[in-house]
């Protein structure tokens, strides 16, 4: 790969370009200006040559409703078929499609056969439970081949999955299950993660005991670690019990294309999380399309995103981007620092990964490790599998950006630095590895259909150069459909109408003026992104207030973090007397009572306060606070 030192760009070397789907910058030109011509055409084109339908479709977009929009709607599909029975009516039954290494480095190997049989063995243990196409069903399970299996078949009979996040808290479980009104748990009696047996199965006890959870009437639990749990006589199965008994055929429920294939919860600017729903057409569409684009993925290759299915990178590029296409997938369970740091770089010499996805925080927390300890850095172990590196979550800082080039791959390797969110469902902003021009920290230019943009506060374009809120002007096959049952917050968050109907991302932006390329800058309302996750203020504030024997008040903010990319900052007042006094105990806040977080936000950052402090009950507080922050 050859370098512009000037403008530190990075140009895809001659073998890339020659080897990629998308071949040169004319190529990606000619899809951007198909898109533009004929935008429904195009995308009909590409769901009839990546989709396999039941019922095709014979409308693409209706905008009848918006911003309630759907595509593909009197088509109909099934997502599981489309990525396992179609690969083994290909001749792919015996490849290898999910690479499973254990916390303690066990590996187990699935081949698309088998994990059809295991899928359609859950999918029958669910219906001889009672659960029905548009039933929801929470995962709540760690990095797993039957986590895998599961979401492949809620999909196989119509069911829609809400995978929750293996490290949530009970209360956490508990309003997802109460809002999706799910019918069934599946979990695991515990995780195992960096050497520890953590708990699952306890905390989906805990759970359902907060009320509100009426709807769950089965818990399939399966043996992780054989440790012992409770269970709840009429409520909680062993999975094997169930499962391993059923028939290895399940004839797959074809479903329309709008219907809800999964719903996962991601932080808004309040309290509440809010379910995001994807539809089966449109945005097992766009899994498919830049796993093949933006990864370039060929039937050689060893595939490794790192992230937990419980994100939606691990649905889209674990769960069905790369098996709609035929892919080899590694689902890793442990840690990235156990037994130690050199964890991924083993993993990628041993099973000769050729495309590795991962997250800056990751990235920057390994920088450090290998600074440290010799023996962790990537140079110690043989990478030289590696074709294209990805990053994902959250914009990469350009220092990382080059560490990551040059130690991981070797100076040869594209790095596609992602944009995108749960909402869109896949890549909206990214390099195509053998067209792109690449710059350190930069998420270059749309992915081919998607009509992103940068304008101010009234929806109007803003001069390339001048900051931003990103926008996506016409809508795309992977959206959101809604917010599970709250279309109107749905409207009000993503559609506000003095935005002329575009989508709000909710982050802003600066299109470069020579290059024209997109550079996040960050979110513009009051959610945190920490480790490339989106965390709502209120919902830890909400958190923290919920301790009431010692919590008051709590005020949360986020400041720079070299390894995060941005940290929690909570300023808490406590109940109980603390020995600094009773001064001590008052947030920044307003005689009305309002919490000034912009002046936390500079005290947490370490800035001098310059705002007016005039309407402040206290003033001397933020002295205060600076000396304990």
């Amino acid at each position: 790969m050859s370098e512009n030192q000037d403008q530190k760009l990075y140009l895809p070397s001659d073998a890339a370009v020659k080897a990629a789907r998308i071949s040169g910058m004319a190529a990606y030109d000619r899809l951007v200006a198909e898109a533009a011509q004929d935008y429904t055409g195009y995308w009909a084109r590409l769901a009839r040559e990546l989709i396999s339908w039941k019922k095709p479709f014979t409308q693409v977009l209706d905008e009848s409703q918006a911003p309630f929009f759907k595509w593909f709607a009197d088509g109909t599909l099934n997502a599981s078929y489309n990525c396992l029975d179609r690969n083994i009516e290909r001749g792919l039954g015996d490849k290898t499609a999910l690479i499973f290494e254990a916390d303690d480095g066990a590996v187990t190997r699935t081949s698309y056969s088998q994990l059809l049989a295991r899928t359609c063995q859950i999918a029958n243990g669910l219906k001889a439970l009672g659960v029905r196409k548009g039933d929801r069903v929470i995962i709540y399970i760690s990095m797993s081949v039957d986590g895998v299996a599961a979401m492949q078949a809620c999909a196989r009979i119509g069911a829609t999955h809400s995978v929750v996040f293996g490290g949530f808290s009970a209360q956490s479980l508990r309003d997802r299950i109460e809002d999706t009104g799910a019918v069934a748990v599946i979990t695991a009696d515990q995780q195992v993660r960096g050497g520890k047996n953590l708990p699952l199965k306890a905390i989906v006890d805990e759970a359902l005991t907060l009320g509100g959870c009426d709807s769950v009437k089965n818990v399939l639990v399966v043996k992780r670690t054989g440790n012992d749990v409770a269970m709840s006589a009429g409520r909680d199965r062993w999975m094997s019990e169930v499962v391993d008994t059923q028939p290895t055929t399940c004839e797959p429920e074809w479903v329309e294309a709008e219907h809800p294939l999964f719903l996962l919860y991601t932080s808004g600017s309040t309290g509440k999380p809010k379910g995001v729903q994807h539809s089966t057409g449109g945005y097992l569409l766009h899994a498919a399309l830049t796993t093949s684009w933006t990864f370039d993925l060929q039937a050689s290759d060893v595939f490794w995103c790192t992230a937990d299915i419980g994100w939606v990178t691990g649905h889209t590029y674990i769960a069905y981007g790369p098996l709609a296409l035929g892919g080899t997938e590694i689902v890793f369970e442990g840690v990235p620092t156990y037994p130690d740091a050199g964890r991924f770089w083993k993993m990628i010499q041993d099973h000769k990964v050729t495309i590795f996805y991962t997250a800056p925080t990751a990235i920057r927390s390994l920088i450090k490790a290998a600074e440290t300890n010799e023996a962790v850095h990537p140079r110690k172990y043989d990478l030289s599998s590696l074709r294209l590196l990805g990053s994902v979550g959250e914009p990469i800082n350009p220092a990382a950006w080059e560490w990551y080039h040059a130690n991981v791959g070797g100076g040869r390797c594209p790095i596609v630095d992602t944009f995108w969110q749960t909402e869109t469902g896949g890549h909206m902003i990214t390099p195509l590895p053998g067209a792109t021009p690449m710059v350190p920290g930069s998420c270059t230019l749309p992915f081919p259909g998607i009509q992103a943009a940068i304008v101010d506060e009234t929806g109007a374009d803003v001069p390339n150069g001048s900051g931003g809120i990103l926008v996506v002007k016409k809508p795309w096959p992977s959206m959101i459909r809604t917010i599970w049952g709250d279309g109107e917050r749905f409207k009000k968050s993503y559609f506000p109408p003095e935005l002329k109907g575009y989508y709000l991302a909710g982050d802003g932006a600066i299109r470069d003026a020579k290059t024209t390329y997109f550079t996040i800058t960050g979110r513009i309302d009051d959610v945190l992104n920490v480790s490339g996750h989106r965390m709502g203020t209120m919902e830890i504030e909400s958190a923290l207030v919920s301790c009431t024997e010692l919590v008051a008040e709590a005020a949360v903010v986020g400041r720079p973090d070299d390894t995060t990319g941005e940290a929690i900052c909570a300023f808490v007042v406590l109940k109980r007397p603390r020995p600094t006094g009773e001064e001590a105990k008052k947030i920044a806040k307003t005689r009305s009572g309002k919490i000034m977080r912009r002046l936390l936000r500079s005290i947490a950052k370490g800035e001098p306060i310059t705002q007016d402090t005039s309407t402040l009950e206290n003033p001397a507080i933020l002295d205060q606070l600076a000396q304990t922050n």
